[in-house]
C-alpha cells in the first residue's frame, strides 16, 4: 500500500471515530433532556384499614429495584440498558409501566367461580418448609354468592371437613376480599374433594389457595404478580410458609425463601418418567402435633448435613440425576423424630421403598403419608409393560411394611403436577364472542 493509501485509510477511519463519539454525545445528551413518567403506581385508598387480623390491605411486597414510586430507590435497570435473555422481570416492569396501573386494574365481579387445586408434597426430606411439588390430585371448589353462609362437601375427607368460617376456604376467600378493600358478601361453598384430609399432602394450603382465587375473582379484583407475587404473599402469610403454597399456585418443584421484603419462589426443573407412590395411611396426622415433637434449636453438623442435602436434591432434580436423589432426601432436622415419635414405620417403609426400585423416599409434609419417587414412566402407563417401571413392586413393598407395623392405609399412583391452581369456571364467563380462554372458561 503507498503513502497516498495510507494517509487516506487514516484519515476515513478518525472521521468515521468522531462521527461515532459527536452521535453517542448527542444521544447522552437527548435522554438527560427527556422528562421521565413513571406511569405505573400502586394505589391504597386513603380508608383502607391499615391492617386485616395479621395481614396487610395491599399485598404488593415490592422490590426495592422495582418499586417505581420510591423517591430514595430506583430500577437498578435503566431503561436505555439492554436486556439479556434473562431479564424478563425487567422486561414485565417496563411492559407494565408503559400501560396501567397494576392494583386499579380491576375486572367485572362475578357471581359464581370453580377453582381447581393441586394437592402438594412439603419438606421433600432436608427442605423443611422451604421445598415442595404439585401433585396430581385435584380438588375444586365453587364459591356463589347467596342469601345465607353454607358450606357443603363431598369426596375424600368430606366427613372430617370444617363446616364454619374456620374452613380454610373461607379464611383465603375474606384475605382476598380485605385485599380488595371490598366487603364480603353472604357466599356458599361446595368442596369436591380428591385430596386426603390431613395427611400431608397440602390439604389446608390447597383450600388456602383456592379461597383467595375465588374470592379475587368473585370481588373482581387482580393483582400483580411480576417482581411481587402478591398472591404468594397472601397465601404465604396465612401458611406462614411457602412450601405447599408456592407449588399449588405455580405447580411443579418449587424452592421458596423470604427476601427480607417478600415471600420469592422458583422452580426447580424436574426429571421426566418420575412417578409418586404414596402410602396415606388412614389416621389424620396433625401438624401441630407434628411440630410438637421437634426441638427448637439443632446441632451444627446437623444442619451442615441438612444445607448439603438439600444442595443434593436440587442439583439432582435441576439435572435428572434420579441415582443421586435418596442421597439428596435424606434428612436430620425433622423426620427422625416425626418417626420416634409418631410413625415408627417411616424408616422401615423408606428402606423397603428403595430396596425395591424406588429413587427415593421421605415423609410428605408433617406425614402421615409416605411418598416415593420412581422411574421409567412414559406416556400412558397401562400401555406401557409394568417391567419397564417400578411403582407396582414399590407399591407392595410399601404396602408390606405397613401391615407388618399393623398401619392400615392405601397406596396411590400419580405423578407430579406441572400446573398450579386455576379458574376452571365463572360466572359470568372471561371468554366473550372474540376470544375463548381454555374449557371456555
Amino acid at each position: 500500500m503507498n503513502n497516498d493509501n495510507t494517509k487516506l485509510a487514516t484519515t476515513a477511519l478518525v472521521a468515521s471515530g468522531l462521527g461515532a463519539a459527536l452521535s453517542y454525545l448527542m444521544f447522552q445528551r437527548q435522554q438527560k433532556s427527556r422528562p421521565r413518567s413513571n406511569s405505573m403506581t400502586f394505589h391504597i385508598p386513603s380508608d383502607a384499614p391499615k391492617s386485616i387480623g395479621n395481614s396487610r390491605t395491599s399485598f404488593i411486597f415490592q422490590d426495592p429495584e422495582y418499586d417505581m414510586n420510591s423517591g430514595d430507590r430506583q430500577s437498578s435497570v435503566s431503561d436505555t440498558t439492554i436486556l439479556m435473555p434473562h431479564s424478563h422481570e425487567e422486561r414485565m416492569r417496563r411492559r407494565i409501566a408503559a400501560r396501567m396501573a397494576v392494583e386499579d386494574e380491576n375486572s367485572q365481579p362475578r357471581q359464581s367461580v370453580t377453582v381447581r387445586v393441586p394437592a402438594s408434597s412439603a419438606n421433600c426430606g432436608p427442605g423443611y418448609d422451604c421445598i415442595g411439588l404439585a401433585v396430581d390430585l385435584w380438588t375444586e371448589v365453587t364459591v356463589s354468592r347467596a342469601d345465607e353462609f353454607e358450606i357443603t362437601a363431598e369426596g375424600d375427607g368430606a366427613e372430617e371437613m370444617p363446616k364454619d368460617d374456620s374452613n380454610y376456604i373461607v379464611t383465603g376467600v375474606k384475605a382476598a376480599y380485605e385485599t380488595a378493600n371490598k366487603p364480603m358478601p353472604p357466599l356458599k361453598y361446595h368442596v369436591v374433594s380428591r385430596i386426603p384430609y390431613a395427611r400431608g399432602l397440602g390439604s389446608s394450603s390447597a383450600a388456602i389457595v383456592a379461597g383467595i382465587i375465588a374470592g379475587l375473582v368473585l370481588a373482581g379484583h387482580r393483582l400483580p404478580v411480576w417482581g411481587s407475587e402478591s398472591l404468594l404473599q397472601i397465601a404465604a402469610s396465612i401458611e406462614g410458609h411457602p412450601d405447599n403454597v408456592a407449588p399449588v399456585i405455580y405447580g411443579g418443584f418449587q424452592v421458596g425463601i423470604h427476601n427480607g421484603t417478600r415471600w420469592v419462589t422458583e422452580r426447580i426443573p424436574s426429571p421426566p418418567g418420575m412417578q409418586c407412590v404414596m402410602f396415606i395411611p388412614d389416621f389424620i396426622g396433625k401438624t401441630s402435633a407434628a411440630r410438637a415433637v421437634l426441638k427448637d434449636t439443632i446441632s451444627r453438623s446437623d444442619a451442615a448435613f441438612n444445607i448439603g442435602r438439600v444442595a443434593f436434591l436440587v442439583h439432582a432434580l435441576a439435572l435428572g440425576n434420579l441415582d443421586n436423589l435418596k442421597w439428596g432426601v435424606q434428612d436430620r432436622m425433622h423426620q427422625p423424630q416425626r418417626a420416634e415419635g409418631l410413625y415408627p414405620h417411616l424408616f422401615p417403609m423408606i428402606k423397603a421403598a428403595e430396596e425395591s426400585g424406588a429413587c427415593c423416599a421421605f415423609l410428605s409434609g408433617a406425614g402421615p403419608t409416605v411418598m416415593a419417587f420412581t422411574s421409567g414412566a412414559s406416556g400412558d402407563i397401562f400401555t406401557q409393560r409394568e417391567k419397564e417401571r417400578t411403582d407396582y413392586s414399590v407399591a407392595k413393598a410399601m404396602m408390606e411394611v405397613a401391615t407388618s407395623y399393623g398401619v392400615k392405609g392405601r397406596i396411590v399412583v400419580t405423578q407430579a403436577s406441572q400446573e398450579g391452581a386455576r379458574v376452571v369456571k365463572v360466572d359470568p364467563p372471561f371468554s366473550s364472542e372474540f376470544i375463548t380462554f381454555r374449557d371456555n372458561v
